[in-house]
């Protein structure tokens, strides 16, 4: 496979990512952490690193909205709920993304 195949295929699929995430409002941050090991915050970081990294300007609200589809007060606002004790001892045993 051609190297510009990969990559546009590898944009496509993270497109459909981010899509599927703000579409899945219910789907809890906690949760992604804690079953997945990352989060919409987590792609924010990685976004804003690969932004940084080509040159780009981008603060981390940039790149939270940016995943996120709103601002992250927003859609905190909005959709977030607030973790459990049970979802909060979860996260402290579960294996973590690297930022």
């Amino acid at each position: 496979m051609e190297k510009k195949t990969q990559i546009e295929l590898e944009a496509a699929a993270f497109r459909g990512l981010v899509a599927h995430l703000q579409k899945r409002t219910d789907v809890q941050n906690i949760d992604l952490m804690i079953l997945a090991g990352f989060c919409r915050n987590c792609l924010a970081k990685w976004y804003k690193k690969a932004a940084i990294e080509n040159g780009l300007d981008m603060d981390y609200g940039q790149a939270r909205e940016a995943i996120y589809g709103m601002p992250y007060e927003e859609y905190k606002e909005k959709y977030q709920l607030p973790s459990t004790p049970e979802q909060q001892e979860a996260y402290k045993n579960a294996d973590k993304a690297v930022i």
